[in-house]
């Protein structure tokens, strides 16, 4: 009995033995092919990337409802320059938020929350241009205010980008309209010219025709 026992626990304590490698290799049964993956974001540079959780105001139930919680971003484009805020959900990366930061806008602390804000936009979160009351919740007050100073400065750089390109064209404009009157004004004056050559072979004519008529009296 004592040895039966002394063998199984041998046994039972003995190192297990190490899977032998044969060499086999097993090919997929399945191969799948890399698949580039493209977000839209590719041509614009982030200026502001936060976690946050963003509400919508419900008119019809005249409450607040979850977009989602996630990340909020500025998105500055490298060739126009304009500006848009997007926000995706953590998990499922669906849009919460995609619209222009436009000069007209302006972003104000929510009422009884620091960590808050609110402002309005025309959103396109949901293939559609929507009218919509935005407000978005961060976890410390520093988080907020980094975001409303962000998005203050954004729009007000976009507005003296629209007054430059209104200069601009204002500009341009009045070059054209002094390039057309110096134009008007070159062609007024040679207009005597003309009619000052084209009236003297006809008087040659004229006193031609007469001598002829004396000469033939």
């Amino acid at each position: 009995m004592a040895s039966a026992d002394s063998e199984r626990r041998d046994t039972e304590e003995a190192p297990a033995g190490e899977d032998e490698d044969t060499g086999a290799q097993v090919a997929p049964i399945v191969k799948l092919e890399e698949v580039v993956v493209t977000t839209g974001e590719e041509n614009e540079d982030a200026v502001l990337d936060l976690k946050a959780k963003l509400y919508r105001f419900d008119k019809d139930g005249n409450q607040w409802k979850e977009r989602g919680a996630g990340t909020v971003k500025f998105l500055k484009h490298k060739e126009t320059g304009k500006v848009r805020l997007v926000m995706r959900q953590s998990k499922t990366l669906k849009i919460c938020a995609n619209h222009l930061v436009l000069p007209s806008m302006t972003v104000q602390e929510h009422a009884g929350n620091d960590k808050s804000c609110v402002w309005h936009a025309t959103d396109f979160a949901d293939g559609e241009l929507k009218d919509e009351l935005f407000c978005i919740r961060f976890p410390s007050i520093e988080n907020c205010k980094s975001f409303m100073e962000t998005f203050q400065e954004i729009a007000e750089s976009q507005q003296k980008k629209e007054e430059n390109k209104d200069a601009s064209a204002a500009a341009g404009l009045l070059e054209k309209l002094s390039v057309e009157e110096k134009k008007g004004e070159d062609k007024a004056g040679e207009t005597p010219s003309k009619t000052k050559e084209e009236d003297e072979p006809k008087g040659g004519e004229a006193e031609k025709s007469d001598a002829e008529k004396k000469n033939d009296e």
